[in-house]
């Protein structure tokens, strides 16, 4: 999932700072969707006036975690504005995912991962049978991705590390992959060239196949201690220039769609849902406790040994639709609770506290394997920021629960119909997509997280709309104005600031970063000095992702969209050029 929040919408060009209102649609007073109150109603977006929001509206508490509620308030969706709207070192930038991007699946010593030998044995359960073999063929081109990020003024470039492109086999026993090494060391120094900040994730969903055929991947804890020596050879090849690292990318993805509905690599699931192995209810809870252990392992032995010297920050980043409740009344207030437990606080109470949510342990009971008190130790804490990966939003109704009855897929386990509508009508205007435009979820969101899990450091590691229509009959021009997109990003940006306002701790690049790397050195890991540390008010950065600045041939699972970035940068042409290779 990865989409791109960019700055390039916001400027008449490259030089300026500011908006023109004559330049966007949103300033001319096209209706929009509104945010709250009611399901959906238009208006037109106002010009920022610059004046913070009214927030004396009510707010409603809900038992197992703060939701604030406002019942009838308005969103001024400000998007007359720039770079001057934010902090000086706030930094915009797009991101991508190794398999999606790279291409040369067997070249440069590279090995196989789960993704390779899903798409290739599995074409069928791809929406246009394609693969990632190719892709966008980073893996030769990177300097014209380097150069693109510069042309639309990106600070910032978050981009996959490849495990099996570093250790071919997984694990080190099976040797180190020095063309993998050169190849993102050019990557990193190309774009510390052009002035662009790379942020690495190291995990985003393409386990090497070796380690799944010797122990089912992620399903063995075996996986913590291949995962920790992987981290470890990133750290000392590239530790010296990165000071961003996000050890997961989405692992309520990578669980619940590998594992509980069969859709991702490595496409397991019940038999109910049409896979010929893997368990529902069971496995997605077991991939995410390894996927919590291999966290913790990674960023232990990156605070213990290289934070010191190296002066970077790690961190995870967790995907998570906004639930509104389906009305005012205890029991959808209590569904929506549940609802972000089982997709948020999954992940998010074992980091903030040590251990699952009370909601889930109560409904998975035995099947929701435990910490040790070690565990425990090493993965509360574990982080220095959030990365938060944000789309769309979803009405919350209570399904009734009975002891009696299990459901079959564990995202059912939450007992809350997750609805896209109400009365008929949508949360909020789509394109087709799964995306539906719900842009004060966000702020929602930022601040449930403020209220709830002590007010953590976050970055906003992904945003962004999905494309469905057909392009091959559009001119160049009318794939370049792409306004639906340049529409969602412009009142996401909008209601990130109105969360920053508010008090959500979202980052900047800069200057509060060296500062809370201070705070991690002087303090210990005690209770008290974490609290110290979550409370600091950090000011904002946008670190936001999608597939490519250029990328149109990402593989997509079947049933889900692609999205694209606001400036398609290649021709029909050249992209079919580029699928046949270099």
């Amino acid at each position: 999932m990865a989409s791109l929040l960019l700055a390039q919408p916001l400027f008449n060009s490259a030089s300026t700072n500011s908006l023109s209102s004559s330049s966007s649609p949103l300033t001319k007073g096209i209706p929009w969707v509104s945010l709250v109150g009611k399901a959906s109603r238009s208006l037109p977006i106002p010009a920022s006036n610059n004046k913070p929001r009214n927030t004396n509206a009510p707010i409603v508490c809900l038992r197992g975690g703060t939701v604030p509620v406002q019942p009838s308030s308005e969103t001024e969706a400000s998007v007359a504005f720039g770079r001057k709207s934010f902090p000086p070192d706030f930094a915009f930038g797009a991101a991508t995912a190794a398999y999606q991007v790279e291409g040369a699946w067997n070249e440069g010593g590279r090995g196989p991962s789960i993704w390779d030998t899903y798409t290739q044995q599995h074409p069928e359960r791809i929406d246009d049978r394609s693969n990632g073999n190719v892709t966008a063929d980073s893996y030769h081109r990177y300097k014209d991705d380097v150069k693109l990020l510069k042309d639309m003024n990106m600070d910032s470039y978050r981009f996959s590390i490849s495990w099996s492109r570093i250790l071919p086999k997984g694990s080190l026993k099976g040797g180190i992959n020095q063309e993998g090494i050169k190849y993102y060391n050019n990557l990193i120094n190309e774009l510390l060239k052009n002035g662009i900040t790379p942020y690495v994730t190291l995990f985003h969903w393409d386990v090497p196949q070796a380690l799944e055929d010797e122990y089912g991947g992620f399903l063995s804890k075996n996986i913590m201690n291949d995962f920790k020596d992987y981290c470890e050879v990133c750290f000392k090849e590239f530790g010296d220039r990165v000071k961003h690292w996000i050890t997961l990318n989405e692992p309520w993805t990578f669980s619940s769609m590998g594992y509980g509905l069969g859709r991702h690599a490595p496409g397991r699931c019940s038999s109910i849902l049409g896979c010929s192995v893997g368990d529902s209810i069971v496995e997605p809870y077991i991939v995410t406790h390894n996927l919590l252990l291999a966290h913790g392992a990674a960023a232990k032995l990156y605070k213990d040994k290289y934070q010191a010297k190296q002066g970077g920050l790690v961190g995870i980043t967790l995907v998570c639709m906004w639930y509104r409740p389906y009305d005012e009344s205890h029991r959808h207030m209590e569904a929506a609770t549940r609802a972000l437990d089982f997709m948020l606080a999954w992940y998010m109470e074992p980091l903030v506290h040590g251990d699952y949510p009370f909601n889930m342990k109560a409904i998975v009971r035995n099947r929701l394997p435990t910490f040790s008190k070690e565990e425990e130790e090493m993965i509360k804490g574990s982080y220095d920021f959030i990365g938060i990966n944000y789309y769309t939003a979803r009405y919350a109704r209570c399904v009734s629960f009975s002891v009696d009855e299990t459901p079959f897929l564990h995202i059912n386990e939450a007992y809350a119909e997750q609805l896209e509508e109400k009365d008929g009508v949508p949360i909020g205007q789509s394109n087709g997509s799964w995306i539906y435009v719900y842009p004060r979820g966000l702020k929602d969101l930022l601040l449930y997280i403020r209220k709830r899990f002590e007010n953590p450091a976050i970055y906003i590691t992904e945003n962004g709309i999905s494309s469905v229509e057909k392009t091959d009959d559009k001119t160049k021009d009318e794939e370049l104005a792409d306004d639906m997109r340049k529409h969602y990003l412009s009142v996401h940006i909008a209601e990130i600031r109105e969360a920053i306002r508010e008090g959500a701790n979202v980052l900047t690049g800069g200057e509060k970063e060296k500062e809370i790397l201070t705070v991690r050195r002087s303090l210990s890991r005690s209770t008290a000095g974490r609290g110290r540390l979550q409370r600091m008010a950090a000011l904002p950065l946008l670190v936001s992702g999608v597939e490519s600045c250029r990328l149109y041939s990402s593989v997509i699972p079947h049933g889900h969209q692609r999205s694209s970035s606001v400036f398609v940068q290649v021709t029909d042409d050249e992209q079919r050029d580029r699928r046949r290779g270099p």
